[in-house]
């Protein structure tokens, strides 16, 4: 945005058999694991995140042991906290002593994939790697090379009350755009009586939802064109996709227009929502029992939500994933064995110890046995099987920095700008801050 596997060495052998390239610890050559590589009496240093511990350390193991089985050496597994994670791999890599495979979240790793920070990888040498899930991978690509591997993913889904839809006479979750916009206007007439009621809550500056709403409509952020980046939200489509989201929201929603999506779940908690669009595991935490919110010593209640939640795929609308992905360090000493440790960790077998754990797959081909292993993620795969990411641009972190996207609704949502005033000036800026030396 977060178990065990056993193979047998013989089968981790013939799966991870990889010949080296020629230059196992050079920064010039494409880094592959596609040969068999002596790693006797060499240890690797893996970087991941916290939540493979908490959530998944048996498929980790078992990753590193087919690799030991295969190879010869051993994996060093350290475990990183979101909250430092990145001033951490700033200083080490600006040093001698540099981990061999880093976790980044998918959002993260374009920055240091122009940077030069991680080693190009043979995209064909990774199983499954013809059907990543874009909003994976696209971070991972740069002018027809690739820096990273998908590793796991949660998508956004539809979040509904399912009492409020039986009370409305909705029968089951939305199958097309327009069962959905069906189903608000009747939560909003059946709860004409509150006037905090949003029959679909959604926080103005949610530009990951906003802009889910202009892929769907075949429109685009920004685009690169003769080694310059256009904005692109002022074309016909993109603006047709806001406008709808504008709608929808100023029709359906009494969420602040000046908020992100970060305090949403706890919002819709209280009750006066029916629907609501976040990720998968924002279901969970909207129905976990927490403390009076006027009485912070009071003991732990359910929320007016509990036990009455459920998921779908918004129809029509792809999904922003979040999720992260793996890549080979540009000054590892020891890159081909690194890379085959990402293959052990992301092929077919390690993704199905994470579908059971609760994450999705890193690949569309993926997702349907995922759904049926764990029935709890189905909403989610579903919806990562229409996925995005935002344009994959060097100072792309820049545009999120400044807010611009978020500024733009929200000049939108107040009747600042129009539709077409606010694409305009988000465009301008984008260029400006994507092209800027």
């Amino acid at each position: 945005m977060k178990r065990k596997i056993v193979v047998a060495a013989a089968l981790a052998a013939s799966m991870l058999g990889v010949a080296a390239c020629g230059n196992s610890g050079g920064d010039d050559a494409k880094t592959s694991a596609a040969g068999k590589v002596d790693g006797a009496g060499k240890t690797i240093k893996v970087w991941l995140m916290v939540d493979a511990e908490t959530a998944w350390k048996g498929v980790v193991d078992d990753a590193s042991q087919r690799f030991t089985a295969a190879t010869g050496a051993k994996v060093n597994v350290e475990y990183q906290q979101w909250a430092n994670h990145l001033t951490k791999l700033d200083a080490t890599l600006a040093g001698s002593d540099v981990p061999d495979v880093v976790e980044l979240g998918n959002t993260e790793f374009s920055k240091y994939v122009f940077s030069g920070g991680f080693a190009e990888l043979n995209k064909g040498d990774f199983e499954n790697s013809g059907t990543w899930l874009p909003g994976l991978s696209g971070a991972c690509e740069s002018e027809g090379k690739v820096y990273c591997v998908p590793y796991y993913a949660g998508a956004r889904v539809l979040i509904y009350r399912k009492d409020l839809f039986e009370k409305a006479g909705i029968t089951g979750a939305p199958k097309t755009y327009a069962d959905f916009t069906a189903a608000a206007e009747k939560l909003k007439a059946g709860n004409a009586g509150d006037p905090k009621f949003s029959a679909f809550y959604m926080p103005g500056q949610y530009w990951y939802a906003a802009m889910s709403w202009v892929k769907g409509s075949g429109g685009e952020i920004a685009k690169q064109e003769g080694g310059k980046w256009a904005g692109q939200l002022s074309t016909p489509q993109s603006q047709a996709g806001l406008q709808k989201w504008v709608d929808l929201t100023k029709t359906y929603s009494k969420a602040d227009v000046t908020k992100n999506e970060n305090e949403q779940a706890g919002i819709f908690a209280q009750g006066s929502g029916g629907m609501f669009y976040g990720n998968a595991w924002e279901q969970g935490s909207a129905e976990e029992t927490r403390k009076d919110p006027n009485d912070p010593t009071s003991e732990l209640i359910p929320t007016p939500v509990k036990g009455k939640l459920a998921a779908a795929p918004l129809p029509e609308v792809p999904s922003f994933l979040g999720g992260s992905n793996l890549g080979v360090t540009a000054k590892s000493a020891n890159k081909e064995l690194a890379a085959q440790w990402v293959k052990a960790f992301t092929d077919s077998k390690a993704m199905e110890g994470l579908a059971k754990a609760g994450a999705l797959p890193n690949a569309t081909n993926l997702l349907d046995k995922a759904a049926t292993d764990n029935p709890k993620i189905a909403p989610a795969a579903l919806a990562a099987k229409n996925s995005w990411f935002p344009p994959n641009a060097e100072k792309w972190a820049d545009v999120e920095k400044a807010s611009i996207l978020q500024t733009m609704l929200t000049d939108i949502l107040t009747g600042k700008k129009s539709v077409a005033d606010g694409t305009k000036w988000a465009d301008e800026q984008i260029a400006a801050t994507l092209n800027e030396a």
